[in-house]
């Protein structure tokens, strides 16, 4: 019985095995680079990890169909917020995906578990998985690819960090490539897999394959991560096939090459944001045009560009991106 003005004490929280959260592991003959990579990072993203569970299973299934086949490297699969995956939410408390910036990886390390709330605890079992996997294997390099989707149909595309073996890879994945993302947000995965923080050479890239619900996102990342592991030189181009190319040249049509962010409008609690409906990735706006509304009026383009990522959902705190083409 819970009496009127009492205090409740710290709700307790059970860390989940780590054997839930790993997807899949796929270790060559050969050593080679640690392909580390997320699907779920936002628990209403599922196609990542179905991307990766097809993308184990075909590994698994390559070498009896093509006695040739060679995998170099080590593939480690890891489910992202597993506990807004449970309740298909973005998050629970605050967005995974800005929340990976060293004084708080540094808070989470040091703090009393008791004192740690769900996505505290996502990083701080990814982390303890991650560390096991460098301690095991012994990689001198190490490349993270983060699948994510969007609220938004119309376009898929990559964003690298400012490494030049980042950029490589975005472009070997053949979508758009957005640069200078990682200047207008905070303390995503790109963020904190990096040099900055691992001893070994680490590269790290994101991948959006499409809309959320969408049965086509998850081919899409299939054929990404199969070109990665292509570009890190996990597997060989005579054994990748030639459709995945195919697969993401052809949704990429039309689409600009590399594009830059101009602006990210934020979203503040209480502001009562509300996209105008109808928008699509990589849409063409111009300056002027009301692009959503809040509580303190309407919200126009800044200047003449492409949408990115309209928010149409509850959650979240980049109501959109804009962009403006580099290269089509």
């Amino acid at each position: 019985m819970i009496v009127k003005g009492e205090k409740l004490g710290p709700k307790k929280l059970e860390k989940i095995p780590s054997n839930e959260r790993i997807i899949g592991r796929y270790t060559g003959k050969e050593k080679g680079t640690l392909l580390i990579c997320f699907g779920g990072m936002h628990g209403n993203e599922p196609a990542g990890i179905k991307a990766l569970e097809h993308m184990f299973q075909m590994l698994e299934l390559e070498p009896i169909s093509n006695p040739n086949f060679e995998f170099k490297g080590r593939l480690l699969g890891l489910k992202g917020n597993m506990r807004a995956l449970h309740t298909k939410n973005r998050f629970i408390n605050r967005d995974l995906n800005r929340q990976w910036t060293n004084e708080n990886v540094e808070r989470i390390k040091n703090a009393p578990i008791e004192e740690l709330d769900e996505e505290d605890l996502e990083i701080l079992e990814i982390l303890e998985i991650v560390e096991l996997e460098l301690i095991t294997y012994q990689p001198e390099k190490i490349v993270v690819i983060d699948f994510h989707t969007t609220t938004a149909f119309g376009g898929i595309f990559s964003i690298p960090t400012d490494d030049p073996e980042s950029i490589r890879i975005a472009v070997g994945m053949h979508a758009p490539v957005i640069t200078g993302m990682l200047k207008g947000i905070k303390g995503t995965s790109l963020h904190y897999f990096s040099n900055d923080n691992f001893k070994q050479d680490t590269v790290a890239v994101c991948f959006e394959s499409g809309q959320h619900n969408e049965e086509l996102s998850t081919k899409r990342a299939i054929a990404a991560l199969t070109n990665c592991m292509r570009a890190v030189g996990c597997v060989k181009a005579e054994h990748v096939e030639n459709k995945h190319d195919k697969i993401l040249i052809e949704y990429s049509k039309d689409l600009p090459e590399i594009a830059k962010l101009v602006t990210i409008h934020s979203i503040k609690k209480g502001d009562d944001f509300k996209m105008v409906p109808g928008y699509k990735n990589f849409q063409a706006v111009k300056k002027g045009e009301v692009l959503a509304n809040d509580k303190n009026g309407p919200i126009k383009a800044i200047e003449d560009g492409l949408v990115l990522m309209p928010l149409y959902q509850k959650q979240g705190d980049d109501g959109f991106f804009l962009v403006k083409t580099i290269k089509q």
